[in-house]
């Protein structure tokens, strides 16, 4: 059965890095994930991986204190409301947007990643050259590992 409290990623993928959260998109994603971390149902995903890091640079947030903060059980807004307060300098409403907006259209990036990203591509539809963003990437990836065609 699909939960979002304690997702299980073996048997279903974490939602959208599109979904917007108070803003900022991934975090949704990294909800989800940190969820099925501490309930021990990543599957294949990675909680604390670079798009993860990310957010949390961003936001000036620790990985532990914000996987100690899901493992309260706080809701997507309760979660908004931590961050919120646990910020040292809170991000303004154009702060989010802009770094979402950057994130959401964030191509590939150094040569490894071109590299991931030209293997991950050729592995699930080596004749589109549409898949150009790291979303893009990843929502083919999530839609492909659950059954898709691409």
């Amino acid at each position: 059965m699909f939960s979002f409290k304690t997702p299980d990623l073996t048997q279903y993928p974490p939602r959208s890095p599109r979904i917007r959260l108070g803003g900022y998109v991934a975090l949704a994603r990294i909800l989800d994930k940190a969820r099925a971390h501490l309930a021990g149902t990543t599957g294949e995903y990675q909680w604390n991986n670079p798009l993860d890091q990310r957010f949390l640079a961003f936001t000036g947030l620790s990985a532990e204190t914000f996987l100690a903060a899901v493992q309260t059980g706080r809701t997507d807004s309760a979660m908004l409301e931590w961050i919120a307060a646990a910020q040292k300098t809170p991000r303004q409403a154009w702060e989010i947007a802009a770094w979402s907006h950057w994130l959401e259209n964030l191509a590939p990036g150094d040569a490894k990643r071109h590299g991931i990203f030209a293997t991950e591509i050729t592995r699930h539809c080596p004749n589109r050259d549409d898949i150009r963003t790291l979303f893009e990437r990843l929502d083919l990836d999530d839609y492909v590992t659950f059954g898709g065609a691409a």
